[in-house]
């Protein structure tokens, strides 16, 4: 199986939470678009392998990479191990996210510094790691996966929503910071997506999703990943700082 594009042949894409959903498609993107490609994952390692097969069969290089992005000193070691195992990190997005969804009456602590930790400090820890090895190479891409809860709010979201509403502001202002140094930083802020999360929601709590989006329907997951795949080629040399919603309409 081969694939034309080149556009990202010589680069090397690094995505956090890329075993499933969306961070796949994102994956599988990008190795459509020419670049090798390292999955990072934390529990669900065959389903890493799936991916990384996939892409070896269109001939690309293709990556695992098992850590917690919450833990600093891990990911400053993961890090280290793919810059020297790969050569480069060019692309980084950070996908990784999880929710634990309760009202803010019922939301316990613990809860919040979860959604926090993953969501948001990955996030930060990511980038600090991945950023100086951009900068030695005059040239990078960060793109970090929101969402448009973080720019709506939800009912029982709240910390899902400080978390990816945070990712917004970290972003623009770290694009002001790398955009000298040949860094471009973005954000992609999905609405609802059919992956196995939504798909497993009872339709009537999907039929009532589907009102809401003008388009009348979810995005698909290899949506998501064409997208972040152009926001890390030439041709969005010029865009940084920006969010990017894709969400069928739903935030007018």
């Amino acid at each position: 199986m081969t694939f034309p594009s080149s556009e990202l042949a010589g680069k090397v894409s690094l995505i956090t939470g890329a075993s499933r959903g969306i961070g796949a498609a994102i994956a599988i993107a990008l190795a459509k678009a020419g670049s090798e490609v390292v999955i990072n994952y934390r529990g669900e390692e065959m389903a890493a392998e799936e991916i990384a097969s996939t892409i070896r069969s269109m001939g690309r290089r293709a990556a695992k990479s098992k850590f917690d992005v919450t833990e600093h000193g891990e990911v400053l070691q993961a890090v280290g191990r793919i810059a020297s195992e790969m050569g480069r990190i060019d692309i980084l997005v950070n996908n990784a996210g999880v929710s634990r969804d309760r009202t803010l009456l019922k939301m316990s602590k613990e809860e919040w510094d979860q959604v926090l930790s993953v969501n948001l400090d990955g996030v930060f820890n990511m980038t600090k790691a991945v950023v100086p090895l951009m900068v030695e190479r005059s040239w990078g891409r960060i793109i970090n996966i929101s969402s448009i809860i973080g720019i709506l709010g939800n009912i029982g979201q709240c910390n899902y929503a400080a978390s990816k509403a945070g990712i917004l502001g970290f972003s623009k202002s770290i694009a002001k910071e790398l955009a000298p140094k040949g860094i471009t930083v973005n954000v992609v802020a999905p609405g609802f997506t059919a992956t196995s999360m939504v798909e497993s929601l009872p339709q009537r709590i999907k039929d009532d999703l589907l009102t809401k989006i003008p388009i009348r329907r979810f995005a698909s997951p290899q949506e998501i990943g064409d997208f972040v795949a152009y926001l890390s080629s030439p041709k969005a040399d010029y865009i940084t700082g920006e969010v990017f919603q894709i969400s069928g309409g739903m935030f007018l």
